[in-house]
């Protein structure tokens, strides 16, 4: 990873452009996904998918604390131990105690964006339980100490040359490209760990209230393993999570999988209704599982309910040009980038200052919205958003003036029409002969440094059509 995370935003992007290993890969990445996405959605009723995906989505958060109280009684009436969570100490320090009264010394990890969330890993390391994560991609960042960069394909900014020179150095791998070599090679590693490992964590696709069953979807097989192999299973979900009935759940695995991956299906569905009974032969003797509120109540009361119907497929990110360009280690040390991080991540923080750069990080083309299979309307929310920013005075106070002064600019044609009329003298006067400024002077070349910028036209629009009034009344003048 080039990119430093942690330093201011623009310095980010200026990073994340120049490095054009990382550009190339996720452009191709991101074009794969896109192609396969759009073959899947098109062989079936895309639009009547997404109206009832929408509906089930909606009524889940709508009947959100009536929901979550019939997924806890089911829960525990099938065996589950159930904990909730206000926060992310509070979501580690519940994981950390388990772990403790456990005697956990190993614990194996499915993919899970929460657990990024929380930053769960870190805070077991702290205790000295050694935590390995299962899925291949997250597994691949974690050799590397990165976080991800997709909230599906967590190393889609890799090449496959990078990540040979990773399993060499930490697998003892012999150099190779071959994918097949380097999935055994990681495959061999881990299959010690499903073997010792004292608890397994998982997040949660879908929490279905009706049954107190949790849902993981998977294409590698090990959130199966990761629920069933170890004695203790804990379970980490975020509150929207929940949905009403069994078949909520079946027609939102289709909707996300055909949008993640365009797959039919994904290759593995798990559902967990609790822990094994007295006369089955494996499973895991403990289930624990923790609802997570951090900040979603706060999204939901500021006005962005739409945001918590997300079903993490990523497609916003796959038709995004502004993530296909910088990939999704510049927004920051956030486990959600793209679109619909640029929205999560200020809104989940306190204090609106961190990500306040993301809602910005949009050209509101109007892609993601015509991706998202649950239709959230994510340029609708980035303006709010944008505007909650600019009315805190959290926003760039130049570029506040900028849109004010424009603002006035508008609001009166003879002030309008006397700038337009020095842009176009301008214009004629830049002794130029291509139809684009190269340069702006000052703070304004930060424009023309990496975008065009048309000339203005050598007239007006109101000298056209006056122009082309006379010619009118003169040709009618002729005829009469």
């Amino acid at each position: 990873m080039s990119i430093d995370i942690d330093a201011p935003y623009k310095s980010r992007i200026r990073e994340a452009l120049s490095d054009s290993n990382v550009r190339g890969a996720v452009n191709r990445a991101m074009s794969q996904l896109a192609d396969r996405r759009e073959r899947a959605v098109a062989a079936i009723d895309n639009d009547t998918m997404r109206d009832e995906a929408r509906e089930i989505r909606e009524h889940s958060i709508r009947n959100l604390p009536k929901l979550l109280r019939e997924l806890e009684v089911n829960l525990t009436r099938n065996g589950c131990k159930v904990h909730w969570a206000n926060t992310d100490i509070e979501a580690n320090h519940i994981v950390k105690t388990i772990a403790q009264t456990c005697g956990t010394k190993t614990a194996i990890k499915s993919k899970s964006m929460v657990t990024e969330e929380i930053h769960l890993n870190n805070a077991l390391e702290e205790i000295g339980v050694k935590v390995v994560e299962t899925d291949l991609g997250e597994y691949i960042i974690q050799l590397a100490n990165e976080p991800p960069s997709h909230i599906v394909a967590p190393v889609i900014h890799k090449r496959a040359e990078d990540i040979s020179d990773l399993f060499q150095k930490e697998l003892g791998m012999e150099p190779t490209l071959d994918p097949a070599i380097m999935c055994e090679a990681a495959r061999e590693e881990l299959r010690k760990y499903f073997l010792k490992a004292d608890m397994g964590i998982s997040g949660c696709n879908f929490a279905i209230a009706e049954t107190g069953t949790l849902c993981i979807i998977t294409n590698e097989g090990n959130g199966r393993m990761v629920s069933s192999l170890p004695p203790v299973h804990v379970i980490i979900a975020g509150i929207e999570k929940v949905v009403s009935r069994v078949e909520d759940a079946v027609l939102l695995w289709q909707a996300a999988t055909r949008n993640a991956t365009g797959q039919d299906a994904s290759v593995y569905f798990s559902m967990t209704s609790g822990p094994k009974k007295e006369d089955h032969a494996d499973g895991p003797k403990e289930v624990h599982v923790i609802l997570v509120d951090n900040a979603r109540t706060n999204v939901m009361e500021k006005g962005y309910a739409d945001a918590l119907m997300c079903i993490r497929c990523g497609a916003c990110m796959d038709v995004c040009p502004v993530y296909r360009e910088i990939g999704g280690h510049a927004y920051g040390r956030t486990a959600y980038p793209g679109p619909i991080g640029s929205i999560l991540t200020p809104l989940m923080n306190e204090n609106l200052n961190v990500g306040k750069d993301l809602p910005f990080a949009s050209s509101l083309c109007g892609a993601c919205r015509d991706a998202c299979p649950v239709k959230i309307d994510l340029p609708r929310l980035l303006l709010e958003l944008r505007n909650d920013l600019s009315e805190q005075k959290i926003t760039n106070p130049f570029q506040t003036f900028l849109v004010r002064s424009f603002t006035a600019l508008l609001k009166h044609p003879k002030r309008y029409l006397t700038m337009t009329k020095i842009a176009t003298l301008i214009s004629k006067l830049s002794g130029t002969k291509t139809n684009t400024f190269a340069s702006l002077p000052g703070p304004f070349n930060r424009w023309t440094r990496s975008r065009v910028l048309q000339k203005p036209s050598a007239q007006t629009y109101r000298e056209i059509r006056e122009e082309s009034r006379k010619q009118l009344k003169h040709k009618d003048q002729e005829i009469g």
